[in-house]
């Protein structure tokens, strides 16, 4: 300690008579207010009350997955604006921190509305420009700026990435706008095609911090824990939506479409690698995040543009909820161990498969993907391991003895995967009228190995054989490692903040 005087970090929820700004109160009450708004809108066209035509000025297209959209961004802004009054008491820029949360919440609702080019390019930046600066809140405080300015370097690329390809698409279809743009995709050429769809992806990527492009998220600790859900939960996110917006070109291409499930299926497994070697509760929860992102560009690449905003929306719920949660973990005394499988040798191995067959039955039987020889066999597969690895991951955290744990799953997994195919039948019927919801790419050769190699590396992991390799342990732990200007070395350097 230095001997500054520091405010409080943690108080009593602020009353009307103290001396605290109105300021949380009136942005967590407006969020709520967006959310009840946004809600109502997309209830009356499930309804049929309204349909949203055209376009409001050339700027503004309102169709399903805006609403939709809409309704998620402000009930996660909602929670964590309503958390953060209690959490955020006390500290220095208080106001600062719930404007910048509205204003994320605002670029977020622009960006799924904006139908202009520039408009949608604007709100992108604008929504990195702002989680950045949520990045380093505490301006005093090296690490958070160190942090703040690789983040927006990142999102800066990511934005520079998309404006290359929306202006191609201006350039050689003339269209202003992405329902005009998307409308000609199949005038392209092929190699207009690849370089459209090539930037699109990378800054995908970037957003979602996918393998190679995740530094920025594990350096983005230094951000206030409310700030962090809001990342997982909704920021990380857009790359899926990018991805959903722009499919008439990106599908254009079977080679792309491979392409995005081979990456996808490197950061599903390279986040669950990393996140083995990580001690630090959030920085796991990231490479976390880094896993399930994977995950859910894998089922953009297979076509199933449909289950990828599925994805994101249950992603969404459960990191939320695994952030704002994340300081009861301190209370554990000793690691648990994170295999229930392994603590019950080939009992919990047999019972852990059968689960998984049993959970894919389901999904097919709800969903009908999944019952041919196409790429709904490999959706089935994300989603069977996806939906298993996080049950596992939450049982594993309970204080239920080994074996029952090993008997949870099953008993959890099956409604769990249950939900997943009915909220993503529901998805589906709110993006109706989109120009590609599923467009499911021809099973291939490439698919298969891909397949194969994923299945045959998460069973490796899984069973932990790869611990017994000490240049891959290694190799982990750097890769594991945040950039060294975000990291506090002295931890009592904190208190002064």
């Amino acid at each position: 300690m230095s001997g500054k005087l520091q405010s409080t970090a943690i108080g009593e929820l602020p009353s009307g008579e103290s001396e605290s700004t109105a300021v949380p109160t009136a942005v967590t009450r407006l969020t709520w207010a967006l959310f009840v708004a946004s809600l109502g809108v997309l209830a009356g066209r499930l309804l049929g009350w309204w349909a949203p035509t055209g376009t409001a000025f050339g700027l503004f297209a309102v169709d399903g997955l805006t609403l939709l959209l809409w309704v998620v961004v402000t009930f996660f802004g909602g929670i964590v604006a309503s958390y953060s009054r209690r959490y955020m008491a006390g500290t220095r820029g208080i106001d600062r921190f719930f404007g910048r949360v509205l204003g994320f919440v605002g670029a977020v609702m622009v960006l799924v509305a904006a139908d202009h080019l520039l408009l949608f390019a604007a709100a992108w930046l604008g929504m990195g420009l702002v989680m950045a600066d949520l990045i380093g809140h505490v301006r005093g405080w090296p690490q958070a700026q160190a942090a703040a300015s690789l983040a927006r370097r990142y999102f800066v690329g990511g934005t520079a990435l998309l404006g290359v390809a929306l202006a191609v698409l201006w350039w050689q279809t003339g269209a202003t706008t992405v329902s005009g743009a998307v409308a000609a995709a199949g005038s392209l050429s092929s190699t207009t095609v690849f370089a459209v769809a090539g930037a699109l992806v990378l800054a995908a990527m970037v957003q979602s911090a996918l393998l190679p492009f995740h530094g920025w998220l594990l350096g983005s600790m230094t951000a206030p824990t409310p700030a962090s859900a809001l990342m997982h939960a909704g920021f990380v996110n857009a790359g899926g939506i990018l991805l959903l917006r722009f499919a008439p070109v990106v599908t254009a291409e079977p080679s792309v479409m491979l392409a995005i499930v081979l990456v996808g299926a490197v950061s599903a497994l390279g986040g669950k690698l990393l996140k083995s070697v990580q001690p630090d509760v959030k920085r796991r929860l990231g490479c976390s995040t880094v896993g399930q992102m994977g995950f859910m560009i894998m089922q953009a690449g297979l076509g199933f543009f449909g289950a990828a905003i599925t994805h994101l929306i249950l992603h969404g719920f459960y990191k939320a909820y695994k952030f704002l949660s994340s300081g009861s973990r301190i209370e554990h005394t000793g690691p648990k161990s994170g295999s229930d499988a392994a603590s019950l040798g080939a009992v919990g191995a047999a019972i852990t498969l059968l689960s998984a067959v049993a959970g894919g039955g389901v999904f097919v039987a709800i969903t009908g993907k999944g019952a041919g020889l196409n790429s709904g066999l490999i959706l089935t597969l994300v989603v069977v391991v996806t939906t298993l690895h996080a049950v596992r991951t939450t049982i594993a955290h309970t204080d239920l003895p080994a074996w029952a744990r090993v008997g949870a799953v099953p008993l959890v997994f099956l409604p769990a995967i249950a939900l997943y195919g009915a909220v993503y039948l529901a998805v589906k019927e709110v993006l109706h009228g989109l120009p590609i919801v599923t467009a499911a790419a021809e099973l291939t050769v490439g698919h298969l190995l891909v397949a194969a190699a994923f299945l045959a590396t998460y069973a490796a992991i899984e069973s932990g054989a790869y611990r017994h390799s000490r240049r891959l342990y290694v190799a982990l732990v750097n890769a594991a490692q945040p950039p060294s200007t975000t990291v506090l070395t002295s931890t009592e350097d904190y208190n002064e903040y």
